[in-house]
């Protein structure tokens, strides 16, 4: 952060009780923006410490989205880690929780307890499916999201007749972003009103979310379709029919022919993708790639999907499009669209991005030293601001490593402190 400028949310003090993807991504995102995240962990840590272990109850995963916070580790079960937490919270700004819908009560860490101590507080409390209805009661992760949402037949990745789980858990990260920004519009609104508020996230709302017009009915044009595709489904489930029928009947069997437009293609020594949703970008690319489409200006009723003829020429213009693609290298294709103004950008992998030009001017790779695994780099804030600029405050923390200090703060001292972890109270730190 730049010296004289704080973030956007220094002085906010944060009480983190979360594992695995989606409240620990939300907690980080507030820290970007000069937030203090004090996390909670069992002794025996967040299970996401375990994802792609490194050892030393360390892994990529945890690593991965807990960057800039203060770790402590409490044992919740006991009375004396349940005063440190009230104390804790009678100091904090927001608390974020994201147990299942039982916890949070048993462990006397819920929004009626917490908000008694500091009407001020903003809770945001994050569950798998919402606090009512028949699933309130049942944990989930982000495959369960995927499943119960639709969010997993988007894609329709299957695997024998058997659906796949979408690689990216976009569940839980687009719900970690709903958190940030569900609390920063709290604070805002308890700048105006000087009260507190809980904030109710889950998984489900957030994967219903970002399917935008599937999860969407238009009753003058889908509901004779929607109700015919649901009855057809419901028979296919009866008679025991596959995955791929049921997925032929929601998505429709709609032929898609002659995309020359839209798409990926392989060139001589990798692949590039080109994007034209607009006529006038289309006839960009047509100029690029000497080449002329027959359907363009016709009206759709002359440009049937379903004609073979339709099709057969269609055909031909993707052979056509595929191999001038082919004829030429990536790196020759780019300055010839870039100069005709057609979208278009070489297929990466991941990996090759941390050391990628654009990546490294616009400061998307951050660089943070571990305490155990020294140098890591990884990917920045996901936004900057030129008043109140961001910046990763930390790596994160080994379980339990900041224990002692925050006790520190709270008035403790070394005694005190060795009794609460003889007793199990505290956990990790010595050894």
């Amino acid at each position: 952060m730049t010296e004289g400028h704080p973030g956007p949310l220094a002085g906010v003090r944060v009480l983190e009780f979360s594992e695995i993807i989606a409240a620990p991504f939300g907690g980080t995102l507030l820290s970007d923006m000069g937030a203090e995240i004090i996390k909670v962990e069992p002794p025996a840590g967040d299970p996401w410490r375990g994802f792609q272990p490194l050892g030393l109850r360390e892994g990529r995963g945890y690593i991965s989205l807990n960057r800039g916070k203060r770790g402590i580790a409490l044992d919740l079960n006991l009375p004396e880690a349940r005063e440190i937490v009230q104390q804790l919270a009678k100091e904090m700004d927001v608390v974020i929780v994201n147990y299942r819908p039982d916890v949070s009560a048993k462990l006397g860490i819920d929004y009626a307890t917490l908000a008694a101590l500091n009407p001020r507080l903003i809770y945001c409390d994050n569950t798998a499916f919402g606090r009512r209805g028949p699933y309130a009661h049942r944990p989930g992760y982000d495959l369960i999201a995927q499943a119960v949402t639709g969010l997993m037949s988007v894609e329709g990745r299957q695997k024998e007749g058997v659906p796949l789980v979408n690689a990216l858990p976009s569940a839980d990260i687009s719900t970690g972003v709903a958190i940030a920004w569900g609390v920063c519009a709290a604070l805002y609104a308890r700048e105006r009103s000087g009260r507190g508020q809980r904030i109710d996230t889950t998984l489900m709302s957030s994967a219903l979310a970002i399917q935008g017009t599937r999860f969407m009915s238009i009753d003058a044009t889908d509901l004779e379709r929607r109700e015919q595709a649901l009855e057809k489904i419901h028979e296919l489930r009866q008679h025991g029919g596959s995955y791929q029928e049921q997925l032929d009947v929601i998505l429709g069997v709609r032929p898609v022919v002659g995309n020359i437009y839209y798409r990926v293609y392989k060139t001589a020594d990798g692949f590039i993708a080109v994007g034209c949703l607009s006529t006038p970008l289309r006839l960009k690319l047509l100029g690029a790639i000497d080449m002329h489409d027959w359907r363009i200006g016709l009206p759709p009723s002359e440009v049937d999907a379903a004609d073979p003829e339709v099709q057969q020429r269609a055909e031909a213009l993707v052979q056509q499009a595929e191999a001038i693609f082919a004829a030429k290298t990536t790196e020759e294709w780019l300055p010839i669209l870039d100069r005709a103004g057609v979208p278009a950008g070489p297929l990466r992998f991941t990996e090759e991005l941390l050391d990628d030009e654009q990546v490294l001017e616009n400061n998307y790779v951050v660089e943070v030293d571990h305490p155990l695994m020294g140098p890591v780099r990884m990917a920045g804030p996901m936004i900057q601001m030129s008043e109140t600029p961001l910046r990763v405050q930390g790596p994160s923390p080994t379980l339990g490593q900041h224990t002692d200090d925050v006790l520190h703060e709270l008035g403790y001292d070394d005694g005190r402190i060795a009794g609460l972890r003889a007793r199990g109270v505290l956990g990790a730190l010595p050894g």
